[in-house]
């Protein structure tokens, strides 16, 4: 079992833990809600800003380096 006995301290131990315990959860609370505005707020703006589309380049497709060729291949 549990001895939760503070004797002479119980004035000053018992009133820390419950201020510790308001103020943790305070902050959860504070980040739950920063949260959820944070999430609102993005669907708000995915929801106004047009999906824009990926254009091809003027110049056709970018060739693609293969394996051993680039700048930190080895030399031949």
């Amino acid at each position: 079992m549990i001895d939760l006995d503070m004797g002479a301290y119980a004035g000053f131990v018992w009133p820390a833990w419950g201020i510790s315990a308001v103020v943790l959860a305070a902050l959860a609370a504070r980040a739950l809600l920063a949260a959820r505005r944070w999430n609102a707020a993005l669907k708000q703006l995915e929801a106004d800003t047009p999906r824009a589309q990926t254009a091809e380049s003027p110049l056709g497709p970018k060739p693609r380096a293969q394996a051993g060729q680039g700048p930190l291949a080895p030399k031949q």
